[in-house]
């Protein structure tokens, strides 16, 4: 899941062209839309059409919130899977839409929560939005996506409003520093960049598979000091990203990481940030037959090509892997499928572990429902503490909306489930009515329940794999991730493994390495004792991290 970032990605309204019925008591007439092209594109362009409208004293409340009272202006109008009933989303596909053409939506086709016609009569500040190359279900609106300025329309209306998609979004800086940037961030940035190497491999193993190029892409970061011709070699750790991460997402952190570096609050060791997210979601570094050989392609040609390009330790006891949420999930699976490749994981957050509890929800059950519980109440999948932000069954429809793959859920599809006839992932869940296929869920269990995997195979498992697990999470993660977390560690318990499971009191999805008044205060934790590890006999030391 995303830090999701954390969590996620935004929603969109669908909008799709039809015929006008005219208005019975039973059937609501529909809601249409004009959106023409704009001068923006200069050739004919397809993707997904979304349209968002939103309340507009809701968006002008929010606006001024967060311009902290200087401005109501409503600039964008986007979902929020945080709040999803505030926006309504629509959507269609479009192909081959030509500069100055005009296409009709139907904003009742395909939306979430509900048709247009059925929101209340008032004032709407409504958006349209083109995404282009289909990444909107996983990173929002981007570079090259078309947008319309923001219309405030009153409805309903006895007119169709037309909406003109005039801007195209430009790309963004990767190394730009957010607000929140500290200030030694921001100081060592310029230094950080020179030692950033961009990774840019073309894998033979995913090419053969995809029968055309596939890149593994990343950043590779050496510490201060690092001299490619001197003799020293450095411990190495792997880090994967959430949901919603990529190569150019991950520079913030490349940036953190040299900044501890040079002041010494965390180790020298190289860092090789990898960008796991592709069209589908996020592929986990994991082995499958949706997504490919990922995992072989990074044990057995990324890793070996850049030990023979960087002074990489090159061995099992300086080889670390350490990631968030999805991310978490993947150095926990490659960990415990690739254990004689890697030294251990600190894995954060992870994914479900345990598919008994899958973000509360029990996989393995007699009639198991992701949308619904036994007594019919909803299944809860976003908190903030005690308060329930967002459900399983919102989140599955939103997406649904915004397109077929590139969500949370169908990226789990991609990487777990076994291949339709149809040649896409056979779903876990129906999307109507939340019912789960139990033959999916065992394939699932077969191939990709890591506690599963370990009770199973653990005689064969523990000489290669005792000692390398730890796993941090938040007693009230964001994602209900602590559930299968406690389940995880039962079974390594069970097993008598030397495995650490640390649940940390009142922590969330989003404030886990959070340590004192240090936000990176785990990571500089973790950082210390993967060292330690890999130089048992060195001189240098953690300071001590105030709680």
């Amino acid at each position: 899941m995303q830090s999701r970032h954390a969590v996620v990605a935004m929603l969109g309204l669908a909008l799709c062209a039809g015929v006008v019925q005219a208005r019975t008591d039973a059937v609501p007439t529909h809601r249409f839309f004009h959106v023409q092209l704009g001068e923006p594109s200069a050739e004919p362009t397809s993707g997904r059409l979304l349209l968002f409208a939103t309340d507009a004293k809701v968006a002008e409340a929010a606006a001024k919130e967060d311009s902290q009272g200087k401005s109501s202006t409503v600039e964008e109008v986007d979902a929020n899977p945080f709040r999803a009933s505030d926006t309504s989303v629509a959507a269609r596909e479009v192909t081959r839409w030509t500069p100055g053409q005009v296409v009709d939506i139907d904003a009742d086709e395909l939306a979430f929560p509900a048709g247009y016609s059925q929101l209340p009569p008032g004032d709407y500040d409504i958006q349209a939005v083109l995404d282009v190359d289909h990444t909107y279900n996983y990173t929002g609106r981007g570079a090259g996506d078309l947008v319309s300025a923001v219309v405030k329309i009153h409805l309903p209306t006895t007119s169709i409003p037309t909406l003109t998609l005039n801007r195209m979004l430009p790309a963004s800086d990767p190394w730009a520093m957010r607000a929140s940037t500290s200030d030694a961030a921001r100081k060592a940035a310029p230094e950080a960049r020179q030692h950033a190497t961009l990774v840019n491999f073309t894998s033979p193993s995913l090419s053969a598979f995809w029968g055309r190029p596939i890149v593994m892409r990343g950043w590779v970061l050496t510490p201060p000091g690092y001299d490619a011709k001197s003799s020293a070699r450095y411990p190495t750790v792997y880090y994967t990203q959430g949901y919603g991460g990529n190569n150019d997402r991950a520079t913030g952190s490349l940036v953190s990481v040299y900044a501890a570096m040079s002041s010494k609050d965390m180790p020298p060791m190289i860092w090789v940030f990898l960008d796991e997210s592709s069209a589908t979601g996020t592929h986990e570094f994991a082995d499958s037959v949706n997504n490919g050989p990922w995992g072989q392609a990074l044990t057995t040609e990324l890793i070996p090509q850049l030990e023979k390009t960087f002074r990489m330790d090159g061995k099992v006891g300086g080889r670390f892997l350490n990631g968030h949420s999805s991310g978490g999930w993947a150095t926990l699976w490659l960990q415990t499928r690739y254990p004689k490749v890697f030294g251990g994981t600190w894995s954060t957050s992870p994914d479900p572990s345990d598919f008994h509890d899958f973000t509360g929800v029990d996989l393995y059950a007699p009639n198991a429902n992701v949308y619904r519980k036994a007594d019919g109440s909803a299944y809860p999948l976003v908190r903030d503490h005690g308060k329930v932000l967002g459900t399983f069954e919102s989140f599955a429809r939103l997406e649904r909306v915004l397109g077929p793959y590139g969500g949370q859920m169908a990226s789990f599809e991609w990487v777990f489930s076994p291949r339709a006839k149809s040649g896409s992932p056979t779903p876990m869940f129906d999307r109507d009515t939340g019912a789960v296929d139990a033959d999916v869920v065992g394939y699932w269990r077969d191939h990709y329940d890591i506690a599963n995997r370990l009770q199973r195979d653990w005689p064969q498992l523990k000489p290669d794999l005792d000692g390398k697990i730890h796993v941090y999470v938040g007693t009230a993660d964001t994602f209900y991730l602590d559930g299968a977390a406690h389940r995880l560690k039962a079974v390594l318990d069970g097993l008598h493994a030397k495995a650490s499971v640390t649940f940390i009191p009142d922590r969330t999805h989003f404030d886990l390495y959070k340590i004192g008044d240090d936000r990176q205060g785990l990571l500089k934790q973790i950082s210390w004792e993967m060292y330690a590890q890999a130089r048992p006999h060195s001189s240098l030391k953690a300071a001590a991290l105030k709680p």
